[in-house]
């Protein structure tokens, strides 16, 4: 793509509602504009990235065997009256009325909505275990949305829910979902703690949340350097107290699930190996429950089971935020000059700088590179602008795309191609014909199709 034929509306001064960097940076990068409070519009560049990330999630979901299906935003009130969630959801619902005055609510999550096709369709024992999901709009009127995509009052999500027979069968789905969501995170290059966590609205027994790093979270986490343990700074006083009561209960673990640490200060010491905790910021970006017939009872979702007797539905859910995994990678991985995308989710892999305006023999020698890395199918952006090469590196810097091939007077008498790295600004040459052999060697190593 032509930056002159591309629509990325970038952004010379910090805006003034912006109050952290990832919101100040999608604004200025051309991701995202504002509607209204908490609303916002994905740009080109923004819509791009957003579409990587909903790919690797739906490969990992795919490859967990969970199955994908959309539902409506639209959800009748009956269904969340049922599960008694009508009022105790509260102000943060948006609600409406349809023209025969019926009401309805747009949805903050799926929960009611999935168990009443459960109960529609999963009737028998040799229906299960299956595990749906979805990539969707949610809607949560938030009582002051800030720090642009983090609270938002429109975000996308992807949902999956687990109906299975038993608590052993959904303990297997659940594992396969923590193992399912590392990876995810994994190969979007983010750093990451997972650890215990309440289950508020949702409810259920049993909860874990996925939190990246970053300095500027709501999150607050002890993590240990010694042994990797990490949980939630914030914990009740019941944990605590049962901890101090079993001295066996030092730590709790299912596969690799470690249960929380009561109460962590900087400077305390490990439960698990004595060392000393060190204390980290980070944001929420994905939460996996087990609800066990929270549900299912409620809205009636039973099947028949192998003993002829009709039982509820053991559920679980699984949430993962796509637009919170694109602010908290800008809040993760940024500097003064702008983002630094990591090549998985990049809007564009490869940014072709020319520094010498006006000059023909550069002109060639760019409009071939660019066709032949169009023709490596790699995903180029051309600054072909006429525009100061200043304009052009401070915009590269601003949007982040992880390779520059820059081509100056330099190149003029060498041949050779200055290639930078966004992620630390290292410079190597590269002769043009090895052009094929450097984006073969930089795909391998960032595991890109």
């Amino acid at each position: 793509m032509k930056f002159s034929q591309f629509f990325i509306p970038t952004l010379k001064e910090v805006p003034s509602e912006a109050e952290i960097p990832s919101h100040s940076l999608a604004l200025r990068a051309g991701l995202i504009r504002k509607v209204a409070s908490g609303i916002y519009s994905f740009l080109p560049l923004g819509f791009r990235v957003l579409k990587k990330i909903e790919e690797i999630i739906r490969q990992e979901m795919n490859n967990s065997g969970a199955i994908e299906l959309f539902l409506p935003v639209i959800q009748p009130s009956v269904l969340w009256e049922k599960s008694g969630r009508w009022k105790e959801y509260g102000p943060e619902m948006f609600r409406l009325k349809d023209r025969n005055k019926r009401d309805f609510c747009l949805g903050p999550t799926h929960e009611e909505l999935i168990t009443y096709l459960a109960y529609l369709d999963l009737k028998s024992y040799k229906n299960l275990p299956v595990n749906l999901y979805q990539i969707q709009v949610k809607f949560r009127d938030e009582m002051r949305p800030r720090y642009g995509l983090l609270r938002a009052r429109e975000f996308i999500m992807k949902d999956a829910y687990s109906f299975c027979r038993n608590d052993d069968d959904l303990g297997v789905i659940y594992k396969s979902m923590y193992d399912a969501y590392c990876r995810i995170l994994e190969r979007i290059g983010l750093q990451y703690r997972v650890v215990e966590a309440e289950t508020g609205l949702i409810g259920g027994s049993y909860s874990h949340e996925f939190i990246v790093l970053a300095e500027n979270g709501e999150e607050k986490l002890a993590f240990c350097p010694a042994c990797g343990y990490s949980a939630k700074y914030e914990m009740s006083k019941s944990i605590s107290e049962t901890g101090k009561k079993n001295k066996d209960n030092k730590i709790k673990k299912m596969g690799d699930f470690t249960h929380p640490y009561p109460e962590p200060e900087q400077g305390d010491r490990c439960i698990n190996c004595g060392k000393k905790l060190k204390i980290e910021k980070g944001i929420e970006v994905g939460h996996i429950f087990k609800l066990g017939d929270k549900y299912s009872e409620k809205l009636d979702a039973r099947f028949l089971d192998v003993d002829g007797k009709l039982k509820p539905l053991v559920m679980g859910c699984y949430g993962i935020g796509v637009t919170r995994i694109l602010a908290a990678a800008i809040e993760q991985l940024h500097d003064d000059k702008g983002i630094k995308w990591p090549p998985s989710i990049a809007p564009f892999t490869v940014n072709i700088i020319v520094t010498t305006e006006k000059n023909s023999e550069l002109s060639k020698a760019s409009d071939m590179i660019y066709k032949t890395l169009k023709k490596l199918d790699v995903e180029v952006l051309y600054d072909d602008r006429d525009v100061s090469a200043g304009i052009k590196f401070k915009d590269s810097d601003l949007i982040g795309i992880p390779v520059r091939f820059i081509l100056g007077r330099k190149f003029l008498g060498s041949r050779l191609i200055d290639v930078e790295y966004r992620k630390d600004c290292k410079r190597v040459e590269l002769p043009v014909d090895s052009i094929p052999k450097f984006i073969k060697e930089f795909k391998a190593a960032n595991n890109l199709g």
